[in-house]
């Protein structure tokens, strides 16, 4: 999609937005004090531009949701025409939007996941998959993995195994972290895929028996762990631990919120592993990010849990269908514009080989790693000893090396997705070979930054 032209310099209206913003808007996860949010103009494609007229491309996706980039002109019509048709209605009634759009995402699932429970995001998601699975059960835990984000609510947070969850974490909530694979940092001492995915399959397998079986109602996984660190499970992992659900009686979730909809060159990353889980949550890219709108997928058997049974939850907002047109419209510019397709190409043959490439040249760069436009470089202060080139969680001065890196990245025109040690290269999953390669070469001149701070 050609970007439109960047929308006149109107620096006074910006100062506005941002004196409004600075005075009434709670922003999510900051220091109110200490941000200092940029004033967004407009969007189109993979580019957004602030009020001076300077041009972003944009290497986060929104929060990894814009899979067709921004404004996309078709969805743009649907969500016009629905509105004309009918803006919004409760969701105890049949309405074609809702009715379709769970039609099509069924459709795209893997195996029998073809009931749709819809929820305004992710987090509402995993709250409904994690109570689908106790209820489904009649056990209270949950097991979850260290590094990972499943959201931002009461039970999402707890689950979440990265420090924002630390604030929020009571203790009560049912939730026991283990260690999922992760070779390039691993807790296992492998030296190899097969042996991290089997150490930590056994590793798995103890937290269970020292858990007690019979007590744990899911295992909730990030197919491919997204805001965590995209690290991509070994081969036989997620059907090593499908195997142990099933032997276990335990609901086996994989949260798909990020790695969803094309982002990983498949419809859901679960293809890339031949696995079928009881329960899919997503989000996100569902309708890029449109309207708000996520969901769970449920298997045959846990829908029949609830055949005669009442489901004790619901949300006033559930299938709105604004979202769902924009989830109708964006399923089929996928299709039709083969983004799916595209995602897995320019992975393979422009992002995955120009990363190795900077690879190569640059020594703040220990890792890389990821599949489609799902890819992650991990940044170190020396390559020998992996050590991280700042520290897990570091803020303030201590965390100066990444916000140099990110300044850079900035003044080349890429707005890149920065945690703790890592710049996550996820764009829209149609953006084109020219402007992956333009972000490609904006990387290249902010890595030359981080590469200062190597030992």
């Amino acid at each position: 999609m050609t970007p439109q032209a960047v929308d006149p310099a109107n620096p006074r209206a910006g100062a506005a937005v941002k004196a409004a913003d600075r005075a009434h808007v709670f922003h999510s996860w900051s220091a109110q004090g200490l941000i200092d949010p940029l004033a967004v103009a407009g969007a189109q494609g993979s580019y957004f531009w602030d009020y001076d007229g300077k041009r972003y491309l944009d290497f986060t996706s929104g929060l990894v949701y814009t899979n067709i980039g921004y404004q996309h002109p078709k969805v743009v019509a649907a969500i016009q025409e629905q509105a004309g048709k009918l803006t919004t209605f409760a969701p105890a009634f049949a309405v074609e939007a809702r009715s379709e759009a769970a039609r099509l995402i069924a459709e795209r699932t893997p195996g029998d996941l073809d009931k749709i429970f819809f929820t305004n995001g992710g987090a509402e998601a995993i709250e409904n998959a994690i109570r689908m699975a106790r209820l489904h059960t009649g056990r209270p835990k949950v097991l979850s993995a260290y590094r990972s984000y499943h959201g931002g609510t009461q039970t999402a947070i707890n689950v979440t195994g990265d420090p924002r969850r630390w604030p929020s974490d009571t203790g009560t909530a049912g939730v026991v972290h283990f260690w999922a694979p992760f070779l390039y940092r691993s807790p296992f001492y492998s030296a190899t895929e097969e042996e991290e995915g089997a150490r930590a399959l056994r590793h798995l397998e103890e937290t269970i028996a020292f858990e007690g079986p019979a007590t744990i109602a899911a295992i909730v996984l990030e197919t491919i762990p997204g805001t965590a660190g995209i690290m991509v499970p070994p081969p036989g992992y997620l059907a090593g631990v499908r195997e142990i659900c099933d032997r276990y009686g335990i609901v086996f979730v994989l949260d798909e919120v990020m790695a969803g909809f094309g982002r990983t060159g498949k419809w859901f990353a679960a293809e890339h592993f031949g696995v079928v889980p009881d329960l899919i949550t997503f989000a996100k890219g569902v309708n890029s990010g449109y309207v708000p709108l996520g969901g769970v997928a449920i298997s045959a058997e846990i829908a029949a849990t609830f055949e005669t049974r009442p489901y004790p939850g619901g949300l006033t907002y559930s299938g709105h269908p604004l979202a769902c047109a924009a989830a109708v419209a964006t399923i089929r510019v996928m299709e039709e514009e083969q983004v799916v397709e595209h995602a897995a190409t320019i992975g393979e043959t422009v992002i995955g080989p120009g990363l190795r490439e900077l690879a190569q040249r640059h020594p703040s760069v220990g890792e890389v790693r990821g599949t489609g436009v799902f890819w992650a470089l991990d940044l170190v202060r020396d390559r020998e000893t992996r050590e991280p080139l700042v520290p897990y969680n570091a803020s303030g001065e201590a965390n100066a090396a990444m916000a140099s890196f990110a300044a850079a990245c900035k003044a080349h025109g890429l707005w890149p997705f920065v945690n703790m040690n890592r710049t996550h290269v996820v764009p829209p999953c149609n953006i084109s070979e020219a402007e992956a390669k333009e972000g490609l070469a904006a990387l290249d001149a902010a890595l030359g930054v981080a590469d200062g701070y190597v030992v």
